[in-house]
């Protein structure tokens, strides 16, 4: 019996020290299902919406320990919209896609509840100026893609911003709000 006790104690070490450690693990964002997008007030009467169809960037999770690290880059010429203010937003006064052809987020603040993500406290760089912008996370889930089996993780991060503290004052207070809503849907796939 305690041979067989023995035998088990030593198959089970053997099982467990080949499993590797996973501490943290690093997400791609699927730039095909991760469209971050835009919204103001214009004049105080309408909601306007632009989005940005070209974001890519990783995200490192270790759920473990409760940290992660988020790195996204959007260009800003791949802004879409349905207004006629698209040249608008896209031109000097605003964007200026020309000169600055990249926004980004940095976070090393992901947080936790559980071994879901509910937030993150980040930098955003815009028109080269770089001021924190926390978002919050909804809908976290992390499973095998239905189709491909491959693990991923989605969700949902919403925040707010003043763009008059990157510079952008065209149009203030008046023709469109000083406050932008930002929504990023996501999904990224384990590298």
């Amino acid at each position: 019996m305690q041979a067989r006790c023995t035998l088990a104690a030593v198959a089970f070490g053997a099982a467990v020290a080949a499993v590797p450690a996973i501490a943290q693990e690093v997400y791609v964002l699927d730039a095909r299902h991760t469209s971050p997008m835009l919204e103001f007030t214009h004049m105080g009467f309408s909601q306007q919406r632009g989005e940005f169809t070209n974001a890519t960037g990783k995200v490192t999770l270790d759920r473990a320990a409760k940290k992660g690290t988020i790195d996204v880059s959007i260009a800003t010429a791949s802004l879409v919209a349905a207004s006629a203010l698209l040249g608008v937003m896209k031109g000097e006064d605003i964007l200026n896609v020309e000169k600055f052809p990249t926004m980004t987020y940095k976070s090393g603040d992901v947080l936790f509840d559980g071994d879901n993500v509910v937030g993150a406290n980040g930098e955003l760089t815009l028109l080269g100026v770089t001021r924190p912008v926390a978002l919050k996370v909804v809908k976290f889930k992390c499973a095998p893609n239905p189709m491909n089996k491959k693990p991923m993780c989605g969700g949902e991060a919403t925040g707010t911003l003043m763009r008059s503290e990157f510079g952008m004052k065209y149009a203030l207070p008046l023709a469109a709000s000083d406050e932008v809503k930002i929504t990023i849907p996501f999904e990224a796939m384990l590298q």
